[in-house]
């Protein structure tokens, strides 16, 4: 059979919509844990009692399970209790975002506790009460912290983000499937999807390190 270049060239462009695909999930599920990670995490942080524990709780279900298993529970099992069908991109999007969200709330934490407390004091002593002190003291420290960290997060589900070919969603993974069934190529297909892979990693990377000098300088 042998080798053959052009098969992986031609596949690029097929595999391209599935790329589109590939970023809009990652980019819209980390930004959706971001924004319920950070909510878990001062949570978790809270002295109320049960919501702390509903909160940990949360982390520690996503983190101690499989996320094949949160998405195909999304997709298969949570229609049975709404009583309606969830599309591929609504299920993976779902689960992916669930799944973000416990990463995070772990990462945001640990941000936040890395504060020095003398500054939550000397805020709370001007008057500050605990929203604002967290909204113009510590969360805008923290950020500056947890930016490499939440880097690697958005990596992780750049990669992780292939798991959604399960329910058919037609992401880069799913359409070097299809491709590679069309076409009988698979070492030359699967090739192709892992270059696009690698690209989007390399430069993903680059642009968190151009953001963190860019940080730097201005704090």
């Amino acid at each position: 059979m042998g080798f053959r270049w052009d098969i992986v060239w031609s596949a690029f462009p097929y595999l391209m919509a599935g790329v589109e695909t590939t970023l809009v999930l990652s980019v819209l599920s980390v930004s959706a844990g971001v924004v319920l990670g950070t909510a878990l995490a001062l949570l978790r942080l809270s002295r109320f009692r049960p919501l702390s524990r509903v909160a940990s709780g949360y982390v520690d279900v996503f983190r101690g399970t499989p996320l094949l298993a949160q998405i195909l529970f999304v997709f298969y099992g949570l229609p049975q209790i709404l009583g309606f069908p969830l599309s591929s991109l609504a299920a993976g999007l779902l689960a992916l975002s669930l799944n973000s969200a416990a990463y995070i709330a772990e990462i945001v934490r640990a941000g936040i506790q890395s504060i020095e407390k003398g500054q939550i004091e000397a805020a709370q002593s001007t008057g500050m009460n605990y929203s604002q002190t967290m909204r113009y003291i510590v969360l805008p420290q923290a950020f500056r912290r947890i930016l490499p960290p939440l880097g690697n997060e958005f990596i992780a589900m750049l990669k992780d983000s292939s798991l959604v070919s399960v329910i058919a969603l037609e992401d880069l993974m799913r359409r070097g499937q299809l491709l590679g069934s069309r076409t009988f190529r698979y070492f030359e297909v699967l090739l192709a999807v892992t270059i696009l892979y690698l690209v989007m990693t390399k430069v993903v990377s680059y642009l968190l390190a151009w953001m963190e000098r860019r940080l730097r300088v201005t704090a």
